[in-house]
């Protein structure tokens, strides 16, 4: 079993430097237009209350929020939320960031027309049940969009993750097909856009698989 605290270390740790990567910062404008384009492609129109699981810095959550929609993020790891927070205050957004486990995010009852996670899927040790604990947080007619792929590149630089990682039901990320799979009982109607194809969302070109998962409630 991966220690909690581990995690917690590992992207306490990451917070400083975790915006250095080109779809983490989004700090050149060709990627920050693409991830705007592209997910904004998925959203209702707004406000939506979208909640963003496994949030990091927030780049995502900001995005949203300058296009109008009124977003809470969620991630477990305290300087990832100061450094969202930092972020939004810098840029004049609002926002709610929470420190908090993604796969049980501590909102309460509260409903959202919209639950976000990218990349988040492999770090959790039942992805499951935190599948099925989003779902329960949208409202009838709400939409779940998962950013996800295999990692054929990613996670070869910088530090190894936590110990037992390897244990993970899904290290490494989880495919299309699987994914697609695991969500379809518990959602109305689901779709895959691939994504592996546009080198602007990435900050260059990519050789491994890279989707969207889009489903309604």
């Amino acid at each position: 079993m991966i220690d909690r605290s581990a995690i917690v270390d590992y992207w306490d740790a990451a917070a400083p430097s975790f915006d250095d990567a080109p779809d983490h910062g989004l700090r050149a404008e060709r990627t920050r237009a693409a991830w705007a384009r592209t997910i904004g492609a998925w959203m209702p129109p707004a406000p939506a209350a979208v909640l963003d699981v496994g949030c990091g810095t927030g780049s995502l959550s900001l995005l949203l929020a300058a296009a109008g929609h009124r977003v809470t993020g969620v991630d477990l790891a305290p300087r990832m939320i100061e450094e969202a927070g930092r972020k939004a205050a810098a840029a004049g957004l609002s926002g709610r960031f929470l420190v908090g486990d993604a796969a049980g995010p501590p909102t309460g009852g509260e409903l959202f027309d919209v639950v976000l996670a990218r990349h988040l899927l492999w770090t959790l040790p039942d992805p499951g049940a935190a599948l099925g604990a989003w779902v329960a947080r949208l409202r009838p007619g709400g939409r779940l969009l998962l950013v996800e792929g295999r990692w054929g590149e990613a996670g070869q630089s910088g530090p190894p993750y936590v110990a037992g990682a390897e244990s993970l039901p899904w290290s490494g990320g989880v495919g299309a097909d699987q994914l697609a799979a695991a969500v379809r009982p518990l959602v109305a109607g689901l779709r895959i856009e691939r994504l592996g194809a546009d080198a602007d969302l990435w900050g260059g070109p990519v050789h491994d698989e890279r989707y969207a998962l889009i489903a309604r409630v």
